[in-house]
């Protein structure tokens, strides 16, 4: 063992005894366990075993606060997401999973191609789901973070998916945010939109592709997505009055009128009254501006980012070839 080894190791050992309490002895425990047995109906002791089994974990407290999209624009997106290998991925998911992929966009009108694309940008087609231990990293945003009510809410349908499926929350690895699975659902996504696909009676989104598709599929149908309706659309500008219209929200915020008055100039005809966004992003070449139509909304209720939007949809197209 080298000597800095060997230093690393005995500061470990001495420190260990002064670690950080368990989370079931948090000054907001008792607060947490009540609001899970009363939203959830699952025994106290039952959650304060749970939580005697969390740890704290650092790295997920200085990974929640530096997310990469902070420092990422749309050129840098293509380059990670719209590689060779995982176009070439996404058309082996398409093919091997075919035949559940055309009964998912049967019953839900969700391309088959975009279902995919969502996996495929979410974990390489289930391949990289994440190794946290989703009991430590959502009990230690729970507890520890300043901005915690999303993940406190978060880890309670943790407890509730965990139970309701008969899964050893101890065992359920995702993400460090918590996302779980083939596409990355989090708790409460889990336990509103994650449907069983294959009547086994169970909703296993981490081993079961049939389960993931549909369950993928049925998100987004249940977040209004339009069939047969087009996603976006590249566009050109021209002049200075666009320039109040662009990013301006992720709903479509402006009818397509808006934006042609603004000097916006369309690749096709578009309904006049239709709704739409003008989105701007920083691409290779320069600037890039498109046109969002309502489907492209939905996608970004799955994830608010327009650039993570961008890479489904380019994808999903690359996919159809």
């Amino acid at each position: 063992m080298r000597f800095t080894h060997l230093i690393t190791a005995l500061a470990m050992t001495i420190s260990a005894p002064f670690a950080a309490a368990a989370y079931d002895q948090h000054e907001r425990t008792e607060e947490f366990v009540a609001e899970v047995e009363k939203d959830y109906g699952i025994p106290a002791q039952e959650v304060r075993d749970w939580l005697k089994q969390a740890e704290k974990m650092d790295s997920v407290l200085e990974a929640i606060q530096r997310p990469a999209e902070r420092t990422m624009n749309w050129a840098r997106y293509q380059d990670i997401f719209l590689t060779e290998k995982r176009i070439n991925s996404g058309k082996n998911f398409l093919e091997t999973q075919a035949e559940t992929l055309a009964a998912a966009e049967k019953k839900y009108g969700v391309p088959r191609e975009i279902i995919t694309a969502i996996i495929g940008v979410e974990t390489f087609y289930g391949t990289r789901q994440g190794s946290y231990r989703v009991l430590d990293s959502l009990s230690t945003l729970a507890f520890d973070y300043p901005k915690r009510p999303l993940f406190w809410r978060e880890l309670k349908a943790m407890f509730a998916l965990a139970r309701e499926e008969g899964v050893d929350p101890g065992t359920i690895k995702g993400s460090y945010a918590g996302a779980m699975g083939y596409g990355q659902f989090i708790p409460t996504s889990y336990l509103h939109y994650a449907v069983d696909g294959d009547g086994d009676g169970k909703r296993d989104l981490w081993g079961n592709p049939v389960d993931a598709i549909h369950s993928v599929a049925n998100y987004f149908s249940e977040h209004g997505w339009k069939t047969d309706e087009p996603v976006t659309h590249r566009v050109t500008v021209s002049g200075d009055q666009y320039e109040p219209l662009v990013n301006v929200s992720r709903k479509p915020k402006h009818v397509v009128s808006d934006l042609t008055a603004a000097g916006v100039t369309l690749p096709t005809p578009i309904d006049a009254d239709k709704p739409a966004n003008l989105m701007r992003l920083e691409g290779k070449q320069g600037d890039e501006f498109w046109l969002g139509e309502y489907n492209f909304y939905v996608i970004t209720q799955y994830n608010h980012s327009k650039l993570y939007a961008m890479a489904v949809y380019q994808l999903s197209e690359a996919l159809k070839d």
